[in-house]
């Protein structure tokens, strides 16, 4: 496990380096808002399709 903490680490920081600290927290909140719209599309598909979806 701390393997997998040092890359995330590393990861953080190259980040932090190349967008700066102002653009994260903007980067965050727009990945945020993505991932809502991709579950709510998700949702409303499955609504569409009704128990279709689930036999896949």
């Amino acid at each position: 496990m701390y393997g997998r903490m040092g890359e995330l680490l590393l990861i953080l920081l190259i980040a932090l380096v190349l967008f700066g600290a102002g653009k994260i927290p903007k980067i965050m909140g727009d990945i945020g808002k993505g991932i809502k719209s991709l579950r709510e599309g998700l949702r409303h598909g499955e609504k569409e399709n009704g128990s279709d979806a689930k036999d896949i």
